[in-house]
């Protein structure tokens, strides 16, 4: 695989808008997560961004649902290593039948899956970010945070 070193360090600015571009585009983003007596657990999931936070969806009763329900701190990643997006933030967890309808229906519309209609419960994920970090490459580590307390450090269009 080609390593490519980007020279250029984009401003805040375009970072952000970048980042957001990536979340509404992407599918899939890992989430890490830690249980007390289990310790960490990584997984990709499909996720939907809102404008505000991801959505993701995964068996009720999977590692990564026990996880969040006793340690609700999360990060999430974009899979690239080139051009990174890392997301830090509280889960809050919502039962397929009493997730927000209009959350579910967007989820639904992006994959071509509703999980409310499966067997078996599901549990919805929402993460909105606290912090976000952005960069492709060493020149862009110095400032590659754009988002703090749950606040874009650039106006966003």
């Amino acid at each position: 695989m080609e390593t490519t070193e980007i020279a250029d360090r984009r401003p805040t600015a375009a970072r952000t808008r970048d980042t957001l571009d990536r979340l509404a585009a992407e599918r899939d983003v890992w989430v890490s997560t830690a249980h007390p007596d289990h310790g960490p657990h990584q997984v990709p999931l499909w996720f939907l961004w809102d404008g505000r936070a991801v959505w993701m969806c995964t068996g009720s009763t999977s590692a990564t649902a026990r996880n969040v329900r006793a340690e609700p701190r999360v990060r999430l990643s974009l899979p690239d290593t080139v051009d990174v997006v890392l997301l830090q933030g509280e889960a809050e967890c919502f039962p397929d039948q009493r997730v927000p309808e209009a959350a579910a229906q967007a989820f639904a519309d992006k994959f071509g899956w509703d999980p409310r209609g499966e067997e078996g419960p599901f549990l919805y994920i929402r993460v909105a970010p606290r912090t976000v970090r952005a960069w492709r490459g060493e020149p862009e580590l110095r400032g590659r945070v754009i988002m703090r307390e749950g606040k874009w450090l650039t106006q966003i269009p």
